[in-house]
């Protein structure tokens, strides 16, 4: 098979594999997964701002680091997470149908794919590289439709992004990005039978630096827009017999990233990103999660010219807020503020500490790498009023292939 069959096949799986995943709620931040199941970046906690070791981590993040990348790269990555998610429901919910009940989610582990390719241009006289890539940028769900109690409670997210970006180099040290996002996003609950599956679409936009402080040390950060979706006829409230659209919005996002390879002769590479998540602002999730802080911590080691080792921990700040009333998306809930924490508990993001590792082989085959991660959420849980919630073994485990042709 030559080279191009070879890339339209691999495409062609992707993108199938994209359309028919589910995803697990283990390793987000609220909701968003930033490059935590990419290929090489997953083994390293998902630190990837200013010198990321995969494409994939590129495109979906800081776009101005796509100049790190020569010739025509292609990689295909994929990932499989899971997750115990039990929820303990104290007090009955007259309005909604949910009585007093204790189970765990029925909800099975997530395949979480991501593709991309890169393309310099430095034979056509310009100083730029082009990424596109199909990734998984969100996703959480539980459901409980097993258990009489519950009314039929499930809640599911996934959103699939088409990315496409471009990083340009304005002097030797500086390197300047953009991309921009389409995203598919489907939603279903979290308010019992209230609601059904519903797609919605939505763009979004990423603007990124990365500056080479010195020969060891580089700096880069990202700001990245909201992305805003709206489900129409997504929620059917018994009070009015009408449905209703639900507005919702991926926060808006600022990120930086420090890295440094100057220890044991360059071959120790090390990796720190800060994530700052407005969810203040974002429709929807600003009724179950606050501003968020996330820190990302990650070491390469290139055992071999051949062969690294990566290890990575994360810290993720509990995003979950104080219980007030608050609508989701321009809909109050029946039951008030015990339908709002028993929502949460549907999306309880409270895994606080991770930690992570991988290997990566080059030229596996000739002009093709291989990348191996796994990671693992030590236990949480967490109490919103009368729902408390659990968390228990929380793991992911994925790969990565990349093909390099041209320069490498």
């Amino acid at each position: 098979m030559n080279r191009a069959k070879l890339l339209w096949v691999l495409s062609c799986v992707a993108t199938c594999w994209l359309n028919f995943q589910q995803a697990s709620i283990a390793q987000t931040f609220g909701i968003e997964l930033h490059n935590n199941v990419m290929p090489a970046s997953g083994g390293m906690g998902g630190a990837s701002v200013s010198k990321p070791q995969d494409l994939q981590s590129a495109i979906a993040g800081n776009p101005s680091t796509l100049r790190q990348f020569q010739g025509t790269q292609f990689s295909f990555g994929g990932a499989w997470a899971d997750v115990d998610y039990s929820v303990t429901q104290n007090s009955q919910l007259p309005l909604v149908g949910v009585s007093p009940y204790s189970a765990t989610s029925s909800t099975p582990g997530g395949l979480l794919g991501n593709i991309g390719v890169t393309q310099d241009l430095d034979s056509s006289g310009l100083p730029a590289t082009m990424g596109l890539g199909l990734i998984t940028d969100a996703g959480g769900g539980v459901n409980f439709r097993g258990v009489p109690e519950s009314n039929g409670t499930a809640a599911q997210y996934v959103a699939l992004d088409i990315v496409a970006g471009v990083g340009l180099s304005v002097t030797d040290n500086l390197t300047l990005g953009a991309s921009g996002s389409l995203g598919t996003s489907y939603f279903d609950g979290p308010f019992t039978d209230l609601a059904g599956m519903t797609t919605a679409y939505g763009v979004r936009g990423t603007l990124g630096a990365n500056y080479q402080v010195t020969q060891f040390t580089s700096v880069g950060a990202y700001w990245q827009t909201k992305k805003h979706l709206n489900f129409e006829d997504a929620l059917l409230l018994p009070v009015l017999g009408t449905a209703r659209d639900i507005s919702f919005e991926h926060p808006s996002n600022v990120v930086f990233g420090i890295a440094n390879n100057r220890l044991m002769d360059g071959r120790l590479l090390l990796a720190t990103d800060i994530v700052f998540k407005q969810y203040s602002n974002a429709d929807t999730l600003r009724a179950i999660y606050r501003d968020q802080w996330a820190f990302q911590f990650g070491a390469q080691y290139s055992a071999t010219p051949k062969t690294a080792l990566r290890l990575g921990y994360v810290y993720a700040q509990n995003p979950m807020k104080a219980a007030q009333l608050e609508g989701f998306g321009g809909n109050l809930l029946p039951d008030g503020i015990p339908a709002v924490r028993y929502v949460q508990g549907q999306f309880a993001a409270i895994t606080e500490h991770r930690i992570t590792c991988g290997v990566g082989v080059k030229d596996l085959r000739p002009g093709m790498d291989v990348d191996l991660f796994a990671g693992y959420g030590f236990d949480a849980d967490d109490q919103f009023a009368a729902t408390s919630v659990s968390l228990t073994g929380n793991y992911w485990v994925g790969f990565g292939s990349t093909w390099h042709f041209g320069a490498h």
